[in-house]
């Protein structure tokens, strides 16, 4: 109700600005100039007979003279009679036009581009919102339906083209061929057929098993994203998941998990993996660059109106040294715990901004724990689940922390 109250003041205001402007548009100030002439111009006249009588200007030049004075005259009169025309001002029905346009012209505006009837969400209601936009996103298979069909390869030559075509009829006898199946997908990529790469590239870690190394399952994530034009799907995410378990510092598998986010509507959690992935480095990994092109957009989004790319590589603050835990040592309790805040202090600050690996948000959760800062560490915990939504390794030693802190369900 509030927004409308608003919205209808701020549309009376304007409307009584254009209206007020139409009014004053009188003609008033021609009208008064006019009189004045014509007064000046019977001063003239007058003054001019009386030159006459005195025998000042002869009668052949008064004659002339009054005419041009006439013609002035008559000139002043049109001008009084357009003023006075003018001053009518517009018609009533003018200005009801003018209000009704100002007035139905914003609303049909406002209902054609803005959202009526959506109010504002609270923070924990948006998170829900992209918790369930996440949750029902369209698979891989749909995602691929929507895209063009494939363009025919250009700049290939006939016989590069027959050598594909037997690979293709070749694996297809021999779908157990690892070999065959890796070479099927490096070459498929290489001419744009991202689709059939990833079919490859399934093939390859169905054959391989428990075998198969975090790279190739990130390769599989990144064929299925690059297929379906940069939608990150629920498969793709799965294997993006299952890539970081087995490795849970993949820059790759985690840049791909940042583009996931910000594409449900967690741009805040972006943020984070794809800073820490600056800071991380190094300056020439394959991923460095496209989180450069869209980080700021991304830092925006999520509030982080002041952000500025860090240096890459720069890596992150470190903990305490050996010479503070010495020190600790030797401290009082209320001493000991005053340190303790203070790093407590300056490791959530990193993270909130920075990011971080997972044993830091643990040391982070349990050391708040341990300070009695339950409600804080709750918080932390909640975020650090959805911060590494798509690691199961990482979520394990988030879960071990939240129970030593006892904040996990």
């Amino acid at each position: 109700m509030t927004f409308w109250i608003i919205t209808l003041a701020m549309t009376a205001v304007v409307s009584l600005l254009l209206i007020r402007a139409l009014i004053r548009n009188d003609g008033g100030d021609v009208a008064d100039a006019a009189s004045f002439d014509m007064q000046v111009y019977r001063d003239q006249l007058a003054e001019v007979e009386r030159d006459v009588a005195r025998g000042v200007v002869p009668a052949e030049d008064a004659g002339r003279i009054k005419t041009e004075i006439s013609r002035r005259i008559l000139a002043a009169d049109t001008a009084l009679q357009s003023g006075a025309a003018a001053g009518t001002g517009p018609k009533p029905v003018v200005i009801a036009l003018v209000a009704l346009l100002v007035v139905a012209g914003s609303l049909a505006l406002y209902f054609r581009i803005g959202q009526p009837g959506y109010g504002d969400l609270a923070l924990a209601d948006r998170i829900a919102f992209a918790e369930e936009m996440r949750k029902t996103r369209p698979g891989q298979q749909e995602a691929l339906d929507r895209m063009p069909p494939l363009p025919p390869a250009q700049d290939l030559s006939p016989r590069y083209v027959e050598l594909m075509e037997k690979l293709r009829e070749t694996v297809a006898q021999r779908p157990d061929d690892l070999q065959g199946q890796q070479l099927l997908a490096q070459n498929e990529a290489s001419i744009g057929n991202f689709a059939g790469a990833a079919e490859a590239q399934r093939r390859v870690l169905q054959i391989k098993g428990t075998d198969a190394t975090a790279s190739e399952i990130t390769d599989f994530a990144e064929l299925m994203v690059m297929a379906a034009g940069g939608y990150v799907s629920p498969e793709a995410e799965q294997a993006l998941s299952a890539a970081l378990d087995a490795d849970p510092e993949d820059g790759r598998a985690q840049y791909y998990v940042g583009l996931m986010m910000v594409q449900n509507g967690r741009p805040d959690i972006s943020f984070r993996i794809w800073n820490a992935l600056l800071r991380r480095g190094p300056a020439d990994a394959p991923w460095i660059e496209p989180i450069k092109g869209q980080i700021m957009e991304v830092a925006a989004l999520a509030g982080e109106t002041r952000y500025s790319l860090p240096t890459i590589g720069n890596g992150a603050a470190k903990g305490p040294s050996a010479e503070d835990i010495e020190a600790a040592g030797e401290m009082t309790a209320a001493e000991r715990m005053e340190m303790i805040g203070g790093m407590v202090a300056g490791l959530s600050d990193r993270l909130a901004t920075e990011g971080g690996p997972p044993e830091d948000w643990a040391r982070l959760i349990t050391s708040l724990g341990v300070l009695g800062q339950s409600e804080q560490a709750l918080a932390i915990f909640n975020n650090a689940m959805q911060v590494f939504a798509g690691n199961p390794g990482a979520l394990d030693i988030i879960r071990n922390a939240g129970s030593q802190a006892g904040v996990a369900e």
